[in-house]
């Protein structure tokens, strides 16, 4: 990654677009079904409204963590231990980076196989 700072910083933006348009999505199917007073248990558009709202709970709590993620990827930029695996100290490869600009892990200890190395030695 050339310039991880200005990446994770347009991360960041798509990001928190993403979580701005999620919420007013589900604010929308919140505040429609508050108006039409659906019965989730016993109308059958109910259960549609309600896996609809769990679905874009479910989004919106992975782009918030998602968004927290590439805070602490900033900082790490900030501290001089981004593209460094927590895990072994090993470079983490410009590709992976490239992929997930904020791993915490190179491939091989995100994937588990230094652990399974280590232990069966």
């Amino acid at each position: 990654m050339a310039d991880p700072a200005s990446g994770l910083c347009d991360a960041r933006l798509r990001t928190a677009s993403r979580i701005v348009e999620l919420s007013a999505a589900l604010n929308e199917i919140v505040e429609a079904s508050n108006m039409a007073n659906l019965d989730d248990e016993h109308d059958p558009e109910g259960a549609t409204v309600g896996f609809e709202r769990a679905q874009l709970s479910a989004l919106l709590e992975r782009a918030r963590a998602q968004l927290a993620e590439i805070d602490a990827a900033r900082q790490r930029v900030s501290d001089g231990t981004y593209a460094t695996c927590e895990v072994c100290g090993e470079p983490i490869l410009d590709a992976r980076l490239d992929a997930q600009p904020a791993a915490r892990r190179c491939i091989a200890c995100a994937g588990g196989c230094r652990r399974t190395i280590t232990s069966a030695r």
